[in-house]
């Protein structure tokens, strides 16, 4: 899935990192004391282990599997266990927070809790996370962080979710208390749905926040501190290809086993077995991993130093972006990605409601997808490289926005010619299940590395401002701005369905955008990467 595949590299949360020192011991020796990394490197090489060209063992071995020596096998299968853990955890959480929200509330829903709930939320969390970080160790700040959001899972399970029609308000309650006319519709109703199942809607904050807290901070930072940049060149793509196998396991749990439960309440009480199993294990597997590190990486060297990534504010970002086209053009294509996928997305998830308004249905088809997500994955990362390889960055860059217009319109189509008949809704349904996952797993195999390609031929302060710049805008407006169009989409219309048509044109219009910012991009690459060339020669 999005979340899960997104975590495969580190992401801006990791700025955080650059302000915690790697670990050093004296060694009980003679000599003068130095200092050890605790990614085992020794003046830029990896510690207990040869290099892959330095191994015995066919070419294939090597390629599929680059690690090598019982250490330095083990100290991958560690790491990577606890991303693995960290995935599933996301996958079955992710999955039931869209369950209840969408079935509860409406897909429209989700739009709203985004700016009112879960960016409020992030921003505090990041906030306190930043204060715990200047005081407590990286084991202690590690379990701090990591623990809380599991106890809340199990406490929601078994106390909250139970008690919820005597702590709830319910709706007929909440639609007086706001002099709400019987045929009102649009936000005023949403806002009274979300009211109305804030137990939920409190579930689906804390699993959004989770969902960027567990990979981009709890995962990467320790990765980051632990792997020498030698062995990430051959750890990481591997860390991806391992938990990509998480949603699989996590959509097939949810499909077989606690979707098949009597009940909503009790499919939950499975799932939370699970979600905590997981959890026990992020933090088994964390402690494990430092004994082993603390025991193996024991032989003397320099300590690689990493590069701190500029902190910048909206205001600065905007200020450097707008002194550089090509930065801007990159820009544009995050932004490009961000608004379209969110334009569907939750379109896609109203019709789903709208043919499995029931939540154990509901539940049942999100575990396939999110299975069939994971599988597709492991593929595309596989493959995605020799696709640009074979399309050249050009064309590479324009396939995500090419594939999502062909994809969308037969999509939007069959939205437009209405979904209420069973067999209209069931055409509608496979079209934007077909056109979202085409369009993630496009995402994957070529928008992402094109668009870290990019960054390639620019000098270093604009390699490393421009990444800053454009990772707080596009996160920011990419996520927040989709949610606010539809918002007044919703307002406008009543609901996102009856929007179709206006958001049709919005979506197009930001695909074309999309390309021609592409376009252009792919010419000044192109340019850029020829005086790189010749100031090499």
């Amino acid at each position: 899935m999005q979340a899960a595949v997104e975590g495969n590299f580190p992401t801006r949360n990791q700025k955080l990192m650059a302000n915690l020192k790697p670990h050093s011991r004296i060694t009980a020796s003679k000599m003068e004391p130095v200092k050890i990394a605790r990614g085992g490197s020794i003046n830029g090489k990896d510690n207990g282990a040869k290099l892959p060209n330095q191994v015995g063992g066919s070419a294939i071995r090597n390629a599929l599997f680059p690690i090598h020596g019982k250490n330095e096998v083990t100290k991958f299968l560690l790491i990577g266990s606890i991303k693995f853990f960290v995935i599933l955890a996301l996958t079955l959480t992710r999955d039931n927070k869209d369950t209840m929200v969408v079935t509860e509330c409406g897909a429209e829903a989700i739009a709203f809790l985004k700016i009112y709930g879960v960016l409020p939320a992030a921003t505090l969390f990041i906030a306190l996370y930043s204060k715990m970080a200047t005081l407590m160790e990286k084991k202690t700040l590690f379990y701090s962080t990591c623990v809380p959001f599991f106890v809340f899972f199990f406490i929601f399970d078994a106390i909250i979710y139970p008690n919820r029609h005597s702590i709830q308000p319910s709706l007929s309650t909440v639609r007086s208390m706001l002099r709400m006319q019987p045929d009102a519709k649009g936000a005023s109703v949403i806002f009274a749905k979300l009211f109305a199942n804030w137990t939920s809607a409190l579930f689906y904050v804390v699993a959004e926040v989770y969902s960027s807290v567990s990979v981009g901070i709890l995962f990467w930072q320790f990765a980051n501190d632990v792997v020498s940049v030698q062995q990430a060149k051959r750890f990481y793509p591997l860390f991806a290809q391992m938990s990509g196998l998480a949603p699989i396991l996590a959509g097939q749990y949810v499909v077989r086993y606690a979707s098949h439960a009597d009940n909503f309440e009790e499919s939950l009480h499975r799932l939370t077995w699970m979600i905590t199993f997981a959890g026990v294990m992020i933090c088994s597997f964390y402690k494990w991993a430092n004994d082993f590190i603390e025991r193996n990486d024991t032989v003397t060297g320099e300590v690689q130093t990493k590069k701190k990534k500029t902190k910048m504010t909206m205001a600065e970002s905007t200020r450097f972006l707008a002194s550089s086209e090509y930065l801007r053009l990159i820009a544009a294509l995050v932004l490009g990605y961000g608004l379209s996928i969110n334009f569907t997305d939750i379109m896609w998830k109203s019709i789903l409601k709208k043919k499995y308004p029931d939540p154990l249905d509901y539940q049942r088809f999100m575990g396939n997808f999110s299975s069939i997500v994971g599988l597709s994955t492991c593929i595309v990362i596989f493959f995605g490289v020799h696709a640009i390889r074979i399309l050249g960055w050009r064309m590479g860059a324009l396939a995500t926005p090419a594939v999502m217009a062909c994809l969308a319109l037969p999509y939007f189509s069959s939205i437009l010619m209405g979904v209420d008949q069973p067999k209209a809704l069931h055409i509608a349904v496979a079209l934007g299940t077909m056109q979202t996952l085409l369009s993630k797993t496009a995402k994957y195999a070529l928008f992402d590395p094109t668009t870290q390609m990019a960054y390639i031929p620019l000098d270093e302060e604009s390699k490393v401002k421009g990444k800053a710049a454009i990772e707080v805008l596009g996160s920011r407006i990419g996520k927040s701005g989709g949610s606010l169009i539809q918002q007044g989409l919703v307002m406008i219309f009543g609901d996102i369905i009856s929007a179709a048509p206006a958001l049709t044109v919005i979506y197009y219009s930001v695909l074309v955008w999309w390309a021609y910012s592409a376009h252009r991009l792919g010419i000044l690459f192109s340019e850029k990467t020829e005086e790189t060339k010749s100031h090499k020669r």
